[in-house]
């Protein structure tokens, strides 16, 4: 009955995640208030391996170091974890606010293209869809990670993220794209 529980709450919480994480699209994209960075250099010095360090951040390996020592307790165990968590959440907020603007400077380029390109808005809609997943269940793991219940991969994040830059990095033209 536990276990049920259990899962139940899970499943909760993966719903209402989801749901949060849709409510955060809607208002991503109805807002076009930033300012546009979009030149050349700006796309080109655009790169998902500023975020590895990241990837890294959450791994267990030091953890189980430092458990292994002398004299480390659980509470230390704790705050470990959840500072990690707080630098890995400032990633996080980079990464998301990169991801806004290469959503924005695609919605630009459909808007100023002499040629409707409904492809270039099934992809931008397709990939902040799958970001939006992906981040709400980054953000689930990251809170039971904070209480030690599990690890966080946030690796299809940054898939998806490089993939829509790409995207744009595919708009430029050939010359300003090297």
């Amino acid at each position: 009955m536990a276990v049920i529980n259990l899962v139940l709450a899970v499943f909760l919480l993966l719903v209402a995640s989801i749901v949060l994480g849709l409510v955060w699209l809607r208002r991503e994209i109805a807002s076009s208030n930033a300012r546009l960075p979009i030149t050349a250099d700006w796309i080109n010095e655009l790169s998902a391996d500023r975020y590895l360090p990241m990837l890294r951040l959450l791994q267990s390996d030091e953890l189980t170091f430092l458990k292994s020592q002398p004299g480390f307790t659980a509470s230390e165990a704790t705050r470990f974890r959840v500072e990690r968590a707080r630098v890995f959440r400032g990633y996080l907020r980079c990464l998301h606010a990169d991801f806004r603007l290469i959503s924005m400077a695609l919605r630009v380029f459909m808007v100023q293209s002499r040629d409707d390109r409904p492809d270039l808005a099934r992809v931008l809609i397709r990939r902040r869809c799958v970001y939006t997943v992906a981040a709400a269940l980054v953000h689930l793991r990251l809170f039971l990670y904070e209480l030690g219940v599990c690890s966080v991969d946030a690796t299809s994040l940054m898939r998806t993220f490089e993939a829509l830059r790409l995207e744009l990095h595919g708009l430029l033209p050939k010359r300003a794209a090297a």
